[in-house]
């Protein structure tokens, strides 16, 4: 299957040679006239992908709590700017501002909403017009001052590069096109990075969370010279090793990665160990990371959804307990033990909400 990136993908490696999978997905996810992201709501039944905030008003009250706590502990600034990065249809923040409002009532931010989708861009408005956000293309446009970022799977969706243990080091994994042309297909470089000094078995992969690394240092150094913290919710792991966690999803099934560019969702697992050294190599404090599940509980997940079936059917109560329990489920799979959460502050937050301290 071909899409309509497809063509402008293979003329390019016609005319340059094979492309790195951080090109790939630049393309695929953000072409500004083909990108997943540009073109489509991904989210939902009738999308591709379903998130935290689309499964239950818990998560997103959670998080709204956890900001109440978080802004308290920088001792109440009132120019508080308040940062969302890629924010789906704003259900999140949405649930966040209500739960907000009953913990810091006094508190009113200034919403800030990072989104390059036009299309999602019409549903963060139509959902959160009431808190006057204004919208960025980059974190360079945000304004100085105290700030908190919340950040949910957004660091999985950023380009990585990939690399491939050989006999003479370490190969770059590239797309190119098959032996027809009409498809695409991997490779590797023809030489090895001379830069990459890290031991492996020959054939494993490695990936290089770049993107991530870099987002991560900035926002490190913004919020270490302005005040605040970053929450970032993701799926991924604390123990690097080695091996391909490149996957496409459409319809909610996997596809393969490189079938029909611009048409499905593609991320890798994040790396909570490189952003934790990005973010400290910057004079961050770090906060956790900690299990999805244990994140929420902290935070009181189970006696928010008792409190919120007290006055439900049984149908409903039914409900809001598979939905607590499907966002902590400590299954390998589950999402209680793949995603984590993590955090990185100014100095002066030696605590925050959930979160133990991991230090710089």
């Amino acid at each position: 299957m071909t899409s309509p990136l497809f063509a402008e993908i293979r003329d390019e490696i016609l005319a340059s040679g094979p492309i790195g999978l951080d090109r790939y997905m630049s393309l695929c996810l953000g072409h500004p006239v083909h990108g997943y992201y540009r073109t489509r709501d991904p989210l939902g039944a009738r999308g591709d992908f379903v998130t935290a905030p689309e499964i239950s008003q818990m998560f997103g009250e959670l998080i709204g709590v956890w900001l109440a706590a978080s802004w308290g502990a920088m001792g109440a600034p009132a120019d508080l700017a308040l940062v969302e990065l890629g924010p789906g249809r704003g259900t999140l923040m949405q649930d966040a501002l209500r739960a907000l409002s009953r913990a810091a009532p006094a508190l009113r931010p200034a919403l800030h909403l990072v989104e390059t989708s036009p299309v999602l861009r019409a549903e963060q408005e139509s959902r959160l017009s009431g808190a006057a956000p204004t919208w960025h293309e980059t974190l360079e446009t945000l304004p100085h001052g105290p700030t908190l970022v919340v950040a949910n799977e957004f660091f999985d969706a950023l380009p990585v590069r990939q690399f491939q243990r050989a006999e003479r080091g370490w190969f770059e994994r590239l797309v190119g096109l098959s032996a027809d042309g009409g498809a695409l297909a991997f490779g590797l470089a023809a030489e090895p990075d001379t830069r990459i000094a890290a031991s492996g078995p020959t054939g494993v992969l490695m990936t290089l969370p770049g993107a991530a690394l870099d987002t991560v240092r900035g926002l490190a150094r913004r919020i270490v010279a302005d005040r605040g913290a970053v929450l970032a919710i993701d799926y991924g792991h604390v123990r690097p090793g080695f091996g391909d966690t490149l996957q496409a999803l459409r319809g909610h099934a996997f596809v393969p990665s490189l079938a029909a560019p611009g048409e499905a969702d593609l991320t890798t697992h994040v790396d909570f160990t490189a952003l934790g050294r990005a973010a400290a190599g910057e004079g961050a404090i770090l906060h956790g990371p900690v299990d999805q599940r244990d994140f929420l509980l902290a935070l009181g997940l189970r006696e928010r959804a008792e409190r919120l079936g007290r006055d439900a059917s049984p149908a409903q109560r039914d409900a809001i307990t598979a939905a607590a329990t499907r966002l902590t489920d400590p299954s390998r799979r589950g999402m209680g033990s793949l995603f984590k959460a993590m955090a990185f502050s100014d100095a002066t937050l030696t605590a925050l909400p959930g979160l133990p301290a991991a230090g710089r």
